[in-house]
This record gives C-alpha cells, sequence and structure tokens, in this order.
C-alpha cells in the first residue's frame, strides 16, 4: 500500500511541479487583479462541481461497490454495473451542464455576489464559467475510468492524468495568450483539457480490457439505485474541503483582490495535500475494501494506521515551514510582473491561515475511506456539514476583521473539527485503534516538525539581506532554506526514532521513479 501510495504520490508531485510553473506564469501575467478574479471564479466553479459528484462522491460511492462486484461476481458484472453507471451519469451531468450554460449569469450572482458592482469583471466571469464548465462531463466521465482502475490496482495512469491540464494552460499562456488574452485562453485550454484527460483514461482503460461501452440509456438497476444511495450523502461529505473553499470565494469576493491572493495560497498548501493526502485517499479506499470483503479487519486497521502515520510523516512538518517561512515561499513562486509585494503580503497571510488545518485536511483523507469502504457515506456526510456550518460561521465573523486571512483560518478550523468528529466516531465504533508504533512516532514526528521550524526562522534571518539582492538570490536562499530545513527535518526524525531510515530510502526511491 505504501508502495501504491509513492506512486500516486510520485505523478501528483510532477503534475504539481508544471501546476507551480502554470500558476507562476498566470500570476505574472493576470496578477491578482479583475481578469484573474474572473478566471479564478471560473476555474473553481466547474472544478468544484467534478470534485464534489466526479471524484469525491462518486468514488466514495463507486469503488467499494465495483470492488464488491469484483470479488463476489466476477470482472464481466463488475464491467457491466460499471458501464450502468457510466449511462447515468453521462445523462445527469449533460443536463447539468445545459441548466448551468442557461443559468449562468444567475449563478454569478450567487457564487460571486461581489462581483455585480463591477459589471466588467462580472461579464468575464460569466463568459469564462460557460466556456469552462463542460470540464465538469469529461472529467466525470475520466473519474470513473479511474475508478475502475483504481480498484484493479492500476493507479498510475490516473495520477498522471493533470498533467495534461497543466500542460493545456502553460501553452495557452504562451501561444494563446497573446491573440485572445490571457483569462480567455486559460478558459478554452481548461475544456479542451478536459478531453484530453478523458481520451487519456479511455486509452489506459483499453489497453487493460477494462474499456466501457455506453448501453443504449440509462437503468435503474439495484445496483445503480444503491450507488445513487450512497453518493447523495457523499457530495457532501467527501468534498466538505472544497464545499468550504466555494464559501470561502462567495465571502471574499467582497474584497478586491481576495479571490486571487486565496487562490494563490491555495495552491502552494495544496502540494502537500494532493501528493501525501489524494494518494492515500485513492489508495486507501479499494485497498480497505478488498480487506474488509476478505474478513480481514485487522489487516484493514493495519492499513489505516500506516496511512495516518505517512500523513502525519509528511503534512506535520510541510504545515510548520508554510507557517514559518511563507512570505519567502510566495515572494519567490510568484512575486513578478503584475504580482507585486503587496500581493505577496496578502497571499502570504492566507497561506499560514490555511496551513494550520493541513494536517487535518490530510487525515481526513485517511479517517474517511474506513467508513466508505464500508458503505457508509451518511456519516462522513454528518460531519462535514457540521464541518461546513462551523466554516461559514466562523468566515462571516472573521471577515470583517482579518478579511480574506480570516477566511483561511475558518477553513482550517473546520478541517479540525471534522476530523475530530470522525476520529471519535470511529473508537466508539471499535472501528480505530492506534497500534503502538503509531503512538510512540506520532509525538516524535511533531518534535521533529518543531526542530526543523526552528531551523527555518533562523535561517530565513540570516539570509534575508542576501535575498533581497534579486531574484536569482531570492531564489538560491528559497532553495537553501528548502534544503537546509529537510536535512534538518530528516536528521532528527531519524534521531528521535520518528522514522527508520530503510522506509525513508524505501519512499523516495520509489517516488522518483514514478514520474
Amino acid at each position: 500500500m505504501l508502495r501504491s501510495i509513492a506512486t500516486v504520490g510520485g505523478w501528483t508531485m510532477a503534475s504539481r511541479v508544471l501546476g507551480f510553473l502554470r500558476d507562476i506564469l498566470i500570476a505574472r501575467v493576470l496578477g491578482a487583479g479583475l481578469e484573474a478574479d474572473a478566471f479564478f471564479v471560473a476555474f473553481r466553479f466547474p472544478n468544484l462541481f467534478r470534485r464534489l459528484f466526479a471524484e469525491g462522491a462518486f468514488n466514495a460511492a463507486f469503488v467499494p461497490l465495483y470492488t464488491r462486484a469484483l470479488t463476489e461476481r466476477g470482472p464481466a458484472l463488475a464491467m457491466r454495473f460499471a458501464e450502468e453507471t457510466l449511462a447515468l451519469l453521462l445523462a445527469v451531468l449533460l443536463g447539468l451542464t445545459l441548466a448551468a450554460e442557461l443559468a449562468m449569469p444567475w449563478l454569478m450572482a450567487a457564487i460571486a455576489p461581489g462581483f455585480i458592482g463591477d459589471a466588467l469583471k462580472y461579464d468575464l466571469a460569466v463568459q469564462f464559467t460557460r466556456i469552462t464548465f463542460p470540464y465538469l462531463v469529461v472529467m466525470a466521465l475520466a473519474a470513473l475510468y479511474a475508478g475502475v482502475l483504481n480498484a484493479h490496482r492500476r493507479y498510475a495512469h490516473a495520477a498522471a492524468a493533470p498533467i495534461l491540464l497543466n500542460l493545456a494552460m502553460i501553452l495557452a499562456l504562451a501561444a494563446a495568450a497573446p491573440l485572445w488574452g490571457a483569462g480567455l485562453a486559460l478558459a478554452w485550454a481548461v475544456t479542451l483539457a478536459g478531453v484530453g484527460q478523458f481520451l487519456w483514461m479511455h486509452l489506459a482503460a483499453a489497453r487493460g480490457h477494462t474499456a466501457l461501452s455506453l448501453p443504449a440509456r440509462p437503468v435503474l438497476t439495484p445496483e445503480v439505485r444503491r450507488l445513487l444511495k450512497l453518493m447523495v450523502p457523499g457530495v457532501i461529505g467527501s468534498g466538505a474541503m472544497q464545499i468550504n473553499i466555494l464559501i470561502g470565494t462567495v465571502i471574499a469576493s467582497l474584497a478586491p483582490g481576495a479571490v486571487s491572493y486565496l487562490y494563490y495560497a491555495d495552491r502552494i498548501y495544496q502540494l502537500p495535500l494532493g501528493v501525501i493526502g489524494s494518494a492515500i485517499g485513492v489508495v486507501l479506499l479499494p485497498e480497505m475494501a478488498r480487506r474488509l470483503r476478505a474478513g480481514e479487519e485487522a489487516a484493514a486497521g493495519e492499513s489505516l494506521n500506516r496511512a495516518i502515520e505517512l500523513g502525519l510523516l509528511v503534512t506535520v512538518p510541510a504545515a510548520i515551514a508554510l507557517i514559518a517561512i511563507p512570505e519567502e515561499i510566495i515572494g519567490t513562486l510568484f512575486e513578478r510582473g503584475a504580482f507585486g509585494p503587496e500581493a505577496t503580503r496578502a497571499t502570504a497571510a492566507a497561506l499560514a491561515g490555511f496551513a494550520l488545518g493541513l494536517p487535518a485536511f490530510v487525515l481526513i483523507k485517511a479517517l474517511a475511506p474506513a467508513f466508505y469502504a464500508r458503505e457508509d457515506t451518511e456519516t462522513p456526510f454528518r460531519y462535514a456539514l457540521a464541518g461546513m456550518i462551523a466554516n461559514t460561521v466562523l468566515s462571516l465573523a472573521l471577515f470583517p476583521w482579518l478579511s480574506f486571512v480570516g477566511i483561511a483560518i475558518a477553513t482550517s478550523v473546520a478541517g479540525w473539527l471534522n476530523l475530530a468528529l470522525l476520529w471519535l466516531r470511529l473508537g466508539r465504533r471499535g472501528l480505530m485503534s492506534f497500534d503502538l508504533r503509531l503512538r510512540r512516532r506520532a509525538p516524535r514526528i511533531l518534535l521533529a516538525s518543531l526542530g526543523m521550524g526552528g531551523a527555518l526562522l533562523a535561517g530565513a534571518a540570516a539570509l534575508a539581506e542576501a535575498a533581497a539582492a534579486g531574484s536569482l538570490a531570492r531564489a538560491s536562499a528559497l532553495a537553501l532554506l528548502v534544503a537546509g530545513g529537510g536535512a534538518a527535518y530528516g536528521a532528527l526524525a531519524i534521531a528521535l526514532g520518528a522514522v527508520e531510515r530503510s522506509t525513508l530510502r524505501a519512499l523516495a526511491r520509489r517516488g522518483a521513479r514514478a514520474p
């Protein structure tokens, strides 16, 4: 399981590196102004629906059911269930997309009310979102193929697919932006990249003899009805973080530039969340579903403990690093062209706020599969709903005092609340117990991470004058901080017994080979 997580994480890392290059170019061309705000809303809206319906809720419901069909009824009947799901998914999403295209002016008033007073920004957001919304349909179909491939323990293709999106947006900025304008070029790149990702996944499935045929019409078989029953609560349960981000976007639209600041900060803390958090969720769900179907409760518990340990090992130091040196990170990556020092300071403050919740966001990815693998999507739904309510209340309460930084802090607090509820419920059901290894290593990971944070603060102070000499000097200073912080954490983790050298070497080799 850990090797599979490293494989998914390795491909995700390759995608996120390209994503950083993409965002550096976007920051250089668009900055944090009117057109940037309009595009980021247009990009986030279909992305939200994709993560809710296509990836989050869908995978949470589909993978356990497909795994059960594969185990109990054989590959042929499992494939039939996947094809029946394909027909229903396509019909529903085409209808949703058509309705959204027609109602976009009214939808925009709901998702970005702060744009209403600026006619140009509002019209651009409507135009860009109409172009990007069909991305939902093709990415939903790609997510179905990803679920099938993951159930067969073939993780690499789905993990590599987002690389196509980043490449398409980079090419759009380089080739099409001078002709059409950056916002319009990026909007078209998003949708075309979605088509490319679907074709990539279809070809991967065909090579593995799991390509799907579209039935003549959707049929609500008992299996499909069961899927829908699990998906309804799963829409919120597995997508709480994305809904919280959308809530933050709605509120942030009331302050100029705030949508962009939150977007750039989100992109940074999504790196460890995507590399390790999403990888854990992708691999752990089918792994636990298989073990539970085989009656291997102890093995399922072992998988969960190791996933939590790995999540802590990576995300606790990542969170502390993002809190310790946010300005150094944001300034080096984005401060050029239209993105100035003021935008750096604002985005860095938002990044620190998001980083407070990073370990919680990742551990939710580990704990939620323990419910989904048992075909329980209702419990995560209830707790995610509690987190969403807390996020909304806190965002509204903090926004007048802390502006967009209050939104980031509220999102983090909601993540910790969601995690605590999941944790307590699993314990009360007797489905979660920390083994001796995890109980010994968790506090040592925290101590090693705090030591690394102190080293980063000292290093940033020592290199501050040198970093002010120019872009190359700033990049060199950040590289030294990253290398020094990583070395400090590795040395402290090994010295304190938070991790074994062999584990680090094995994961590093596997992750390096993945791309």
